[in-house]
């Protein structure tokens, strides 16, 4: 196993964004990739691990930058705005994404009838944003993600298969917004999957959580099984 990573910028409309990437060297032709989505922080070291991860699982991970190159927040005054244009503009958002779903394809080492997104909190959210608008893509893995609707893919079939992987106790996405959820991927066809890992709140997969209070807290068996959730479906879909 040989490891490579590195950095590619990639273009939406005339905003320079800069990627993270990593494969695994000692592996020939083309392979899966996964695009990885960040929190609201902007494309940092977790994502940048995440993405040594995967390809240590035999994919080309590709860190997405949703903020800019070299952008990134610096505690939740500043994350907070960096997130909310998006968050008030998902086809902004979902448009970014496919920027970066456009970048990857362009890889060497990607075989890009083989794309899946994951993400994590916002990253869960714009993930979940590809796969509504359509995107033909394997499918999308949210990790504690922010799961309300977009409200501008009303009636547009989803392909690829999801599956959300949630804290049964994650304040920021209240009992009502999974159910709805649930209904609305039921209406758009989708092949979908809910995992609630219980005790577990919002942020559950980064050990630098610990804030009760804000509802951030990690939990390493949610983490743990979550990773492997993710790993079966990847499996699953790259089949």
């Amino acid at each position: 196993m040989t490891i490579i990573s590195n950095t590619v910028t990639y273009l939406d409309g005339d905003v320079v964004l800069e990627a993270f990437f990593a494969f695994d060297d000692a592996l020939s032709g083309r392979r899966p990739a996964v695009l990885i989505n960040h929190t609201w922080v902007g494309r940092d070291e977790f994502v940048a691990e995440k993405a040594k991860k995967l390809a240590a699982l035999g994919y080309v991970g590709f860190a997405v930058d949703m903020y800019g190159k070299g952008v990134l927040g610096s505690g939740p005054e500043q994350n907070m705005k960096l997130m909310q244009p998006f968050m008030d503009d998902r086809a902004m958002l979902q448009q970014r994404m496919k920027a970066a779903l456009a970048a990857v394809k362009l890889m060497p080492w990607v075989d890009d009838s083989k794309i899946a997104s994951i993400g994590f909190c916002f990253g869960g959210l714009c993930s979940l944003d590809l796969a509504r608008t359509g995107a033909d893509i394997k499918g999308v893995v949210s990790f504690h993600g922010l799961l309300v609707p977009p409200g501008n893919t009303q009636g547009t079939a989803i392909k690829a298969k999801i599956l959300a992987l949630c804290g049964r106790d994650d304040p920021l996405v209240p009992a009502e917004q999974v159910l709805a959820f649930e209904q609305e991927m039921t209406e758009a066809g989708a092949d979908w999957q809910l995992h609630a890992y219980g005790n577990t709140m919002h942020a559950f997969t980064n050990p630098l959580a610990n804030d009760p209070a804000f509802g951030t807290v990690y939990q390493p068996d949610a983490d743990r099984r979550s990773w492997t959730a993710m790993q079966n479906f990847l499996t699953e879909i790259f089949a």
